[in-house]
């Protein structure tokens, strides 16, 4: 009986995992997607949009469906805001939501001096 070894365990590595995405199907083989939306805020009033975050993250966590992380991203020019869901079509619901429209845009909105930008990214 003659043995034969893969001398490439990357590839071997790539097709058991492929395979065992496609026979079970799991969290870490689903489509993932982040919602990342960029706010212009003045230095001065960045403390008060950090407060809109802190108060409207565990009501997303807990009451969005497909939510899985939200992360604020302090940076020099602007503010970010990425989320983290299941799938591409959650991100696009939640832009839809009670909770984002009523909750979170009226209370960023005095603090924008932009449209803010809104980019979803769906990855394997």
């Amino acid at each position: 009986m003659k043995t034969i070894f893969n001398l490439n365990p990357m590839k071997s590595l790539y097709a058991l995992t492929l395979s065992a995405c496609m026979a079970i199907p799991t969290l870490a083989c689903a489509e993932k997607a982040y919602l990342e939306i960029t706010l212009k805020i003045d230095q001065q009033d960045r403390a008060a949009a950090g407060a809109v975050y802190t108060k409207y993250k565990q009501a997303f966590l807990t009451q969005i469906p497909g939510a899985l992380s939200k992360e604020l991203l302090i940076r020099d020019d602007d503010v970010q805001v990425l989320h983290g869901f299941a799938n591409r079509k959650q991100a696009e619901d939640y832009l839809g939501s009670e909770l984002f429209k009523k909750d979170v845009v009226t209370s960023l909105k005095p603090l924008m001096k932009a449209d803010p930008e809104v980019r979803i990214y769906a990855s394997n």
